[in-house]
């Protein structure tokens, strides 16, 4: 393939409490994307390790340079000449809270990018009990955009998608693709999911790769499912559906961002200029 065309492979996983069996898992789906051809793994949230329970976490979360998931996707790359999105896993941060984690790796086993989750899920579904991710975890700092031969790609996770200011500053400064790789629970991913993912991608004529966690994990949590490679003109090109693991390989014709943006060049423009503070009616 050329730099213009990428081949993904597009992952679904119902990741496990241990990592050592999602390094199974993530070793088999690493094999099989490389026998079709593909040239970049997208892995889901919490690839490397789901796991809610405050003693058993706390016993295999480590910092990222020592993390066991991170070595192997690093080993597989290198291994089958395969980019690999790690999507996240936890890690040791600084202050003893983990960090949602993400890793971009080269086809050498090289770490070209690292993004920590910068908006943290603290919600109040209805009909179920508060879910607060920055009780363990700690806020990243910083967008991540990602040099890659195909060209600048922006990092995020799950939660980031609803703040498209993020998604806006990486298309302005060029990214060609998102990754927003997820683990959605069942409620908002029914309602939000799909239209969410649409419109970042529409937004900002770039691709979207949204690989997800599927079905009823080990830990007790339950996710959505249905991974989605979305075009910039906002078509879906890939849904994973619920199952788990599994992969979809796709090729994104990356020339159709440049025809997207010139056909509908809103996500150039900026808000600053046209902002006008409306005085209260009296």
């Amino acid at each position: 393939m050329s730099a213009a065309t990428l081949r993904v492979a597009l992952a679904q996983l119902c990741s496990a409490d241990t990592h050592e069996a999602n390094i199974e898992t993530v070793t088999d789906l690493a094999r099989q994307a490389a026998g079709e051809g593909a040239e970049l793994l997208a892995l889901p949230e919490v690839a490397g390790l789901m796991n809610r329970d405050p003693e058993t976490s706390r016993r295999q979360v480590v910092l990222a340079g020592d993390d066991p998931f991170i070595a192997t996707c690093r080993a597989l790359a290198a291994q089958h000449g395969l980019w690999i999105h790690t999507g996240s896993t936890p890690v040791l941060g600084p202050d003893g809270r983990y960090l949602n984690h993400s890793t971009l790796i080269d086809a050498a086993g090289g770490i070209v990018a690292e993004y920590d989750k910068i908006h943290l899920f603290d919600v109040a579904l209805e009909g179920q009990a508060p879910i607060g991710e920055s009780k363990r975890f700690a806020p990243g700092a910083r967008a991540v955009l990602a040099q890659t031969p195909w060209g600048p790609f922006g990092l995020s996770i799950c939660y980031d998608l609803r703040f498209p200011y993020l998604y806006r500053a990486y298309a302005q400064a060029g990214a060609v693709l998102m990754f927003i790789p997820s683990a959605f629970t069942v409620p908002t991913g029914r309602a939000h999911w799909e239209v969410l993912l649409r419109a970042r991608a529409i937004e900002t004529g770039a691709f979207v790769l949204a690989a997800a966690q599927a079905g009823e994990h080990a830990d007790g949590r339950v996710t959505y499912g249905h991974a989605l490679a979305v075009g910039p003109w906002g078509e879906v090109l890939a849904d994973l559906g619920g199952t788990a693991p599994t992969i979809r390989v796709l090729d994104l014709d990356l020339a159709a961002v440049a025809g997207a943006r010139a056909q509908v060049p809103a996500w150039g423009m900026t808000l600053d200029p046209l902002l006008e503070v409306m005085p209260h009616p009296s």
